[in-house]
């Protein structure tokens, strides 16, 4: 744990049932001229969106529609940079899940300098400082995973053999306000519900075993651990759940607060090619392989680094999920992991083979998977220890 530490800016926060009805107000404090920017379908074919559309107009608000189509590219940003930056927008609402979150902060950060996003792009291009400045940014989630309203990175894809999932990242690039409405998610389906619930639940567990793990995250991190415990899988179970839908909304908000602060671990690492390689959600990724990557990470922390606090860590979030007093830190890890598993299953969360994915690819995956993610993880794992972390959650032949 770091003694001390630093903490970059945040959003102003508007979070609970209802709040979605400030947005108009919200926006219009910064103009008249809108770029809404949304998924394709969901949102503005869902109940929501009548509602939102007329309060827009009543506000006198001149809103601007971008949908987005599955995760953005580097050339999709760019493409709605230029159709955009000579509207004289004032302020970016972007609402949705990460894809269109991460989509309208990237947006919102080029409409003023007009330059394509690949300059900025971690581990791609050139990598040229971002001097902004940025469009004012609204980020509203209408799911409950990725965190993306509260952090500063938007997360850009190309797919394909040659594909990559990296970050435009710059601290100028964080909302204005989030707007946490969890009544957004009772028209979340099943499976999506357990993927980004699964992420959420990931990113607190990464937060809080980082290397730069601090004080303060923790107590965000356990809290969002305890609400993810008690919400995620009667959300599963029944969207109508009110308390669960905050719970999870909340767990999922926290999340994102503590991975911008801390950094994450081995599971996001591997999500990172996986996802660019393959058409897997990111959500998936992180459900899938939670279970099997702490496993590793625990077996690896006792071979090599026996005294290591992460491991007491792991041993206080397995007697926190369990709720079980383990008076032995070894037996609250295994537990923990049994834990994990056991909701691995019981969300039906697919195995890699099911895009997809066979042994032949996991050298070329683990070959990709070293990026800034697995940098905080608490152990620097070998080839061997990542590809088994894959193998465990491979499945059979596609």
């Amino acid at each position: 744990m770091s003694i001390g530490f630093s903490i970059a800016r945040l959003p102003r926060i508007e979070f609970g049932p209802g709040v979605r009805h400030r947005l108009p107000r919200i926006a219009a404090g910064f103009g008249r001229r809108v770029l809404l920017v949304t998924g394709s379908r969901s949102l503005l074919q869902g109940p929501f969106w009548p509602e939102l559309e007329t309060a827009f107009a009543s506000a006198g608000l001149d809103v601007i529609g971008h949908r987005i189509s599955g995760e953005p590219s580097p050339e999709a940003i760019d493409a709605a940079v230029q159709r955009y930056r000579s509207r004289a927008i004032s302020v970016v609402v972007a609402i949705g899940g990460g894809s269109a979150l991460d989509a309208g902060k990237a947006i919102a950060g080029l409409l003023l300098p007009g330059n394509p996003v690949l300059d900025h792009l971690e581990g791609v291009g050139p990598e040229r400082p971002y001097r902004g400045p940025a469009v004012p940014l609204v980020a509203v989630p209408t799911t409950a995973g990725t965190g993306s309203e509260a952090t500063r990175n938007a997360v850009l894809s190309r797919a394909g053999a040659e594909g990559f999932k990296k970050s435009f990242r710059d601290e100028r690039l964080v909302a204005q306000y989030a707007v946490v409405d969890p009544d957004f998610l009772a028209t979340c389906p099943p499976s999506v519900i357990a993927g980004n619930g699964m992420d959420a639940l990931t990113q607190l567990l990464e937060s809080y075993v980082s290397q730069r793990a601090n004080p303060f995250c923790d107590a965000l991190a356990l809290d969002g651990l305890a609400r993810a415990r008690d919400s995620l899988l009667p959300l599963y179970r029944d969207s109508a759940d009110a308390e669960a839908r905050a719970g999870m909304a909340y767990a999922s908000l926290l999340s994102g607060i503590t991975l911008a602060q801390v950094g994450l671990g081995s599971v996001h690492g591997l999500a990172s090619p996986l996802g660019a390689f393959f058409p897997i959600p990111h959500g998936v990724v992180c459900g899938t392989l939670v279970a099997a990557a702490t496993a590793v990470n625990i077996r690896a922390l006792r071979e090599r680094e026996p005294r290591h606090p992460a491991l007491a860590r792991y041993a206080r979030v397995g007697r926190l999920l369990t709720g079980e007093p383990f008076p032995d830190d070894a037996e609250a890890g295994d537990a923990l992991v049994a834990l994990l598993d056991q909701w691995t299953r019981r969300l039906d969360l697919p195995t890699l083979d099911r895009f997809g994915i066979t042994p032949e690819d996991h050298p070329r995956i683990v070959a990709s998977s070293r990026g800034s993610s697995m940098k905080t993880n608490p152990i620097v794992l070998e080839d061997a220890e990542i590809t088994g972390i894959l193998e465990a959650r491979q499945g059979g032949a596609p």
